[in-house]
């Protein structure tokens, strides 16, 4: 599938805005303004805009608690994002869920869970109910490597290629679970080739490549909504940052390998890859500009927010 100048454009726009975003919150983390813990995306961008740019605005998200990122892909309102993760009554859950539940029915992020892994029999939930209802829906369920070591992941992907559920499965493999690298938790190269043990087709790519992981994304989600199953996507990708914003990550990563990765920035690539196919400067600066007043203006909005009253305690409680 070849895409359009304008549809690419489009796609640099979101990674931009996701870096913007969170570079904003990672800041007033530090300021004290965020009232919980702050798990970013920095480096990661290419995989949450290349998967949910293949979306359809029905179809469905199940993420996690580095969950902004899909939220900003899926179309979410940053206002009502950035005034979430301060824990504002303007919030996408009024301030209740946080960084980490940051959740949005109407635009089909139906869960952030913090749980790790958790989210990948929830998402065969998701696909059983597509199924039942008949629809041509699909959904995409992002987690990280170290999920794939729990038991949650083999009941989840064995439910969902079983029934033949229309689910995608993203694995962003940043290669830390926390602070345990890849290599000290499975002798496997690639999480992707756990998918032959449960039938359904494995796919590894270029995690920083957006225009990689947008065509793989694509076919999946076209086979997956044409009825052919549940599939295996393990993107190759890192996050620059430690696990959460208040982790400095060097107790367990080299400055080196950081700097290195720093390198294949998947933002900056991808500029340079739409400078070559024509677009012009003025055009991705003016992009540029934009976001930027955008993310301003999430973050403004979000601190001028009031908090929630106490009259708002008990409610919303299941």
């Amino acid at each position: 599938m070849v895409l359009s100048k304008d549809e690419m454009l489009q796609m640099y726009r979101k990674m931009l805005e996701v870096r913007r975003f969170e570079e904003n919150i990672v800041d007033l983390y530090h300021k004290g303004k965020v009232p919980s813990s702050a798990h970013v995306y920095i480096g990661q961008e290419a995989v949450a805009v290349g998967v949910c740019s293949s979306l359809r605005r029905d179809d469905y998200v199940l993420t996690t608690h580095r969950g902004h990122a899909h939220n900003i892909a899926k179309g979410v309102s940053m206002r009502k994002l950035a005034a979430e993760i301060l824990g504002k009554a303007t919030g996408l859950c009024k301030g209740k869920g946080g960084s980490m539940r940051a959740t949005s029915f109407s635009d089909g992020v139906i869960y952030s869970c913090s749980i790790v892994g958790a989210n990948i029999p929830i998402a065969a939930g998701v696909g059983l109910s597509i199924k039942h209802r008949g629809t041509d829906q699909v959904v995409a369920c992002f987690f990280g490597e170290g999920a794939s070591n729990i038991g949650d992941f083999h009941e989840g992907i064995n439910l969902a290629a079983l029934w033949g559920l229309p689910v995608v499965y993203v694995c962003e493999n940043n290669l830390y679970a926390l602070s345990v690298s890849q290599s000290r938790s499975t002798l496997l190269k690639d999480i992707a080739t756990r998918a032959s043990a449960y039938g359904i087709p494995g796919v590894v790519v270029d995690g920083n490549d957006v225009l990689a992981v947008h065509e793989a994304a694509k076919k999946a989600i076209d086979d997956a909504r044409s009825g052919r199953g549940p599939i295996l996507i393990e993107c190759k990708t890192y996050r620059w940052l430690g696990h959460h914003a208040g982790d400095p990550g060097f107790d367990y990563r080299t400055r080196e390998e950081v700097e290195a990765w720093k390198k294949r920035d998947p933002v900056k690539s991808f500029r340079e890859i739409l400078l070559s196919r024509g677009a012009s400067e003025e055009k991705i600066r003016a992009i540029e500009a934009e976001v930027g007043e955008a993310v301003r203006d999430a973050m403004n909005f979000a601190l001028e927010s009031p908090y929630a009253g106490p009259e708002e305690l008990l409610k919303d409680i299941f």
